[in-house]
């Protein structure tokens, strides 16, 4: 049946599935900094079952969720597994990638063996009675990030996923920026158009926090091809510059400003007066990068305990802050006054569903917003990228990592 392990890069015949393949692993005894909780390792390659795709993995994107896998917080995600009655003791991380269809289980449909796909990373039971009673599939109670929550994501030469997951890769990327932007460039969609009737409109500014992390640099060229008008706050002049590039209309600096984090006690007058100047000052640069003296209708968050204080304060009569993580913390504080009396609503947003994600594969398949990859890793190097994303050290835009790829710039098979 021919041999039972390959090299990187090495493709075995489509269909003759090896019975060992190489994994870039997590265990729980190796759990902290993540440059020392990934390894390599040999382990059996998954067969696909009904309705499953394994996948030939040509390039990985690197994305926070497997810095929390690395360091077993806020969630020891092999042990939740185990508790639902899994056997692995390992955990197979990467929640998005691009490859080749290797072999397929039963029942599936819409790809074949041989497709050159991009990976998605939201996993739900399609025969489920809310996904049959037409529920969005992001609020189904079976959603799994695919590569945190499940296993066998794209950190090893062959993925598990199931065949909705899916998508066909455009001819004029590369493997490398296929893998990088489907997690963050379909999430800021659907936080961006997802949430009618608070849809970016031709002419709404728009407020974008991180400006230039993977996140906001898919949330500018979107609100930029929308019509609308991004504004980035970012941290230093070169960010401020990439932002520039991409769209952004304006840009403020957040390291001219002091107040970030949980509001004042309301009742403590002076330190409510003091974080109000702030605010207000934060409001005026918003003003300035913009040119004229507007609200941002939208204000695309995922930063959460520093900011949403001030962004929920910002934010237009009637407007919307859609948040999808909490980066600088959980435990945000809102002013109430401010969304009931502004009638202002506080959305959060997680992940995209496929015709969403479909939309924003079709974008960059057209050229009308770029993939923003912006450093490439080695297989080897998986455990380093993550520990630059957990120190904050990464360039702007989004990383990804090369898998079987023997190098970066392939648009197709070698």
């Amino acid at each position: 049946m021919g041999k039972n392990l390959y090299e990187l890069g090495e493709m075995p015949p489509l269909g003759s599935v090896p019975q060992k393949m190489y994994a870039s692993l997590i265990r729980q005894e190796r759990f902290g900094e993540p440059e020392k909780a990934f390894a390599t390792e040999v382990i059996d390659t998954p067969r696909p079952g009904r309705g499953q795709v394994l996948v030939w993995v040509m390039a990985a994107g690197i994305n926070y969720n497997n810095v929390w896998s690395a360091l077993g917080y806020p969630l020891d995600v092999i042990a939740a597994r185990q508790k639902r009655g899994e056997t692995e003791d390992f955990h197979l991380g990467g929640s998005e990638g691009a490859g080749v269809v290797f072999a397929v289980g039963e029942g599936v449909s819409g790809v074949a063996v041989g497709d050159q796909v991009m990976l998605s990373g939201g996993q739900w039971d399609e025969h489920a009675a809310d996904i049959r009673l037409g529920a969005d599939p992001t609020f189904a109670a079976s959603l799994q990030a695919w590569g945190y929550e499940s296993n066998y994501g794209s950190f090893a030469q062959f993925a598990l996923v199931q065949d909705f997951q899916c998508h066909p890769k455009p001819k004029n990327l590369t493997w490398e920026a296929a893998a990088a932007f489907i997690l963050t460039g379909a999430t800021a969609y659907r936080q961006l158009f997802g949430w009618a009737p608070n849809t970016v409109q031709p002419g709404d500014p728009v407020l974008i926090w991180g400006g230039a992390g993977g996140l906001g640099s898919m949330a500018i060229q979107l609100v930029r091809n929308a019509g609308g008008i991004p504004i980035a706050v970012v941290s230093s002049e070169e960010r401020a510059e990439y932002c520039r590039r991409l769209g952004a209309a304006g840009v403020i600096d957040r390291r001219k400003f002091s107040h970030w984090g949980r509001m004042p006690d309301l009742n403590d007058t002076a330190a409510v007066g003091s974080w109000l100047g702030q605010v207000r000052a934060f409001g005026r640069s918003f003003w300035e990068a913009l040119g004229e003296r507007r609200a941002p209708k939208i204000v695309f968050e995922h930063s959460g305990q520093d900011t949403i204080p001030t962004s929920m304060y910002l934010c237009d009569t009637g407007g919307m802050v859609t948040i999808c993580g909490g980066t600088s913390g959980y435990a945000a504080d809102v002013d109430l006054r401010f969304l009931w009396m502004r009638q202002k609503r506080l959305q959060g947003s997680h992940g995209f569903n496929p015709a969403q994600c479909r939309a924003t594969i079709q974008l960059a398949a057209s050229g009308l917003i770029d993939p923003c990859l912006s450093e490439v890793f080695t297989f080897e190097q998986i455990g380093q990228a993550h520990q630059v994303m957990h120190e904050n050290r990464q360039p702007p835009g989004n990383m990804a990592a090369l898998v079987n790829a023997p190098q970066a710039g392939l648009t197709d098979l070698p």
